[in-house]
């Protein structure tokens, strides 16, 4: 299905800074200088998965945008060199070495862990268990970056207090990006998942139905309906962005629809039964010579030709209406997707 977005995992990296700034390359004066120069190596690269970040949350998948990945892996390692080449301060090197640390988290987050994501994008969407394991291994991946950025902050104060210097938390624009996109995303997975389960199990009953399998049908039917019900009321529970419950509302409609679509496919199925039961007495009628027909053979005949034809004037009309409504539905749904992240998730470019 197309414009169905993903989740997106986001790191949220909080820096400090003092002031004034006193950033001097590698020559280090005083300690200022020196959490300074981490501090601006922090934020350089904090822009760069921004950038990677709003070009995934911006309708473009994964794959997509596999350069941005790479480069903010090139960052990663350069920085990391730079950092790791900082000599101690005043033979103090605890801070510079959680920093080499820290990057060398990143280093493997955006490496494997978003490598794998990448992979995992392919498959995600075609069992509900593959979508919900790769919104976990995106959220794994972004508490691996959250653990070593706050093991990084707190070295960087008791560094700061030793030295007597004052820290100001940074609440640059970009940080407030980062905060930002971390609470939209966090709101689209949750009613995403809801959504993605009864989508998939209609993909099932789909499914079913071309196959024309009447236990297949039914069994789909009962979880289309149960998953509609369960989805509906896990809705309920769920807190609208910002005062913005337009997600919630869609996907609301959808479940309904999908309610509704379980209990009229009933009809489709009688129908597969009556159908096969035509071509049953079709079969014994076109067995027995013409001669040889009873009045009741041709009553039982045209009888079974009458619901046939009622049958599939029926099925039709209600596949029709179904298609309209779930195409009328599932639009409404990626629009709603695609104006909600354009609306809430930073736009961020180099």
């Amino acid at each position: 299905m197309k414009n169905i977005f993903k989740n997106l995992s986001v790191a949220l990296i909080v820096f400090f800074s003092i002031q004034p700034s006193l950033a001097k390359a590698q020559v280090f004066e005083t300690p200022g200088e020196y959490l300074e120069y981490i501090g601006k190596a922090n934020e350089e690269l904090t822009l760069k998965y921004m950038v990677y970040l709003s070009s995934m949350s911006h309708g473009k998948s994964a794959r997509k945008v596999e350069k941005r990945r790479l480069e903010v892996v090139d960052a990663i390692y350069n920085t990391r060199a730079n950092i790791q080449g900082m000599p101690p301060y005043k033979g103090d090197k605890t801070f510079r070495d959680t920093s080499v640390a820290y990057f060398k988290i990143l280093n493997s987050v955006f490496n494997e862990d978003y490598a794998k994501i990448v992979n995992m994008e392919e498959i995600a969407e075609q069992s509900y268990d593959a979508m919900e394991a790769y919104m976990l291994a995106q959220e794994k991946a972004n508490e691996k970056l959250q653990e070593a950025s706050a093991k990084q902050s707190e070295t960087q104060k008791r560094f700061a207090e030793k030295h007597n210097i004052k820290l100001v938390q940074n609440t640059s624009e970009l940080d407030l990006k980062m905060k930002t996109a971390s609470a939209v995303m966090k709101h689209y997975d949750e009613v995403y998942l809801i959504f993605f389960k009864c989508y998939k199990q209609e993909a099932y009953l789909m499914e079913a139905l071309e196959k024309k399998n009447v236990n297949s049908i039914e069994q789909n039917i009962n979880s289309l309906q149960s998953f509609a019900e369960a989805g509906l009321d896990k809705l309920k529970g769920v807190e609208p962005f910002s005062g913005d419950g337009s997600l919630i509302s869609a996907c609301r409609n959808l479940l309904n629809f999908y309610k509704e679509e379980a209990k009229k496919t009933t009809a489709q199925s009688d129908f597969i039964l009556k159908q096969e039961n035509f071509l049953k007495i079709k079969k014994q009628f076109d067995s027995k010579p013409a001669g040889k027909r009873t009045q009741q053979d041709v009553d039982d005949f045209n009888k079974a030709v009458k619901e046939a034809n009622e049958g599939v004037n029926d099925y039709n009309k209600t596949n029709n209406e179904l298609n309209k409504k779930r195409t009328t539905n599932l639009d409404n749904w990626n629009n709603t997707v695609k104006r909600y992240l354009d609306t809430y998730v930073p736009q961020q470019r180099k």
